[in-house]
């Protein structure tokens, strides 16, 4: 999942160009790093976008951090989902742990 904040900048070219056309942009983003896009939605309150993307690794992860930061138009964030199973698999390990202080 990714989510995004325009910098004035990003919001004019959202302004000059419409919501259909960033977006095309961000499918084409995606893809270029072997991904897909499975849903795009601006919103308000804290972000102004959120992206839930199938990626094909962190690295392409990165990669799209990288290039949306360093064009200015945008700031980004990303979070790993996980499924029920992998949480039920996260469930049944046994790691070893030593709370502070114990």
């Amino acid at each position: 999942m990714i989510t995004a904040n325009y910098t004035a900048e990003g919001l004019r070219g959202v302004l000059k160009d419409g919501g259909t056309v960033r977006r095309a942009a961000v499918e084409a983003l995606g893809a270029s790093v072997g991904g897909t896009i499975e849903a795009l939605y601006w919103m308000f309150g804290t972000d102004d976008l959120v992206i839930i993307c199938d990626l094909p690794d962190d690295e392409a992860a990165v990669a799209i951090g990288l290039a949306v930061g360093a064009s200015g138009a945008a700031s980004v964030r990303t979070a790993v989902l996980l499924t029920a199973e992998q949480i039920d698999a996260a469930a049944k390990a046994s790691p070893a742990y030593r709370a502070p202080g114990s």
